[in-house]
C-alpha cells in the first residue's frame, strides 16, 4: 500500500479529531444548533473548532498534492516522505492550537504547507 495515500486519510480525518477536541465534554451541547454551540465556545473548544476548520481547508491541497505527484510519477519515497511530514506537521498545528501556543502552531502551519508545495515541485519536476 502506498504510504502516501495512508497519509491522506490520516490528514482527512484530523478535523474529526479536533471536533471531538472541541466538543469534549459536551457542556450543554445543543445538537439541534452544534454549530452555534461552538460558535459560543472559548478557550481550548474555541481554538478545537478553529483547528478543525483550518484542517478541512488544508486537506484538498494536500491531497490533491498526493494524486498529482503521484500521476507525475514522482518517486514514492519521496512523496511519502512529504506526505509524512505534512501529517506530521498539521499533528503539531492541532496541539499547538489546542494548547494556545501561537508561534509554534504558525511554523507547523508553514512547514505543513511547505510540504505540500514539495508535492507540486516533484510533480512538475523541480
Amino acid at each position: 500500500m502506498n504510504k502516501a495515500f495512508l497519509c491522506v486519510l490520516i490528514a482527512g480525518l484530523l478535523p474529526y479529531v479536533c471536533a471531538m477536541v472541541a466538543k469534549w465534554g459536551f457542556q450543554k451541547f445543543d445538537n439541534h444548533n452544534p454549530r452555534q454551540w461552538l460558535a459560543q465556545q472559548t478557550g481550548f473548544r474555541a481554538r478545537g473548532n478553529a483547528a478543525q476548520a483550518n484542517s478541512f481547508e488544508a486537506f484538498p491541497f494536500f491531497a490533491a498534492g498526493v494524486i498529482i505527484a503521484t500521476l507525475a510519477q514522482v518517486d514514492a519515497a519521496r512523496i511519502d516522505l512529504y506526505a509524512f511530514t505534512f501529517v506530521a506537521a498539521r499533528v503539531g498545528f492541532i496541539i499547538c492550537y489546542v494548547a494556545d501556543k501561537a508561534s509554534l502552531r504558525s511554523l507547523c502551519w508553514l512547514v505543513g504547507l511547505l510540504s505540500v508545495v514539495g508535492l507540486y515541485a516533484a510533480a512538475l519536476g523541480l
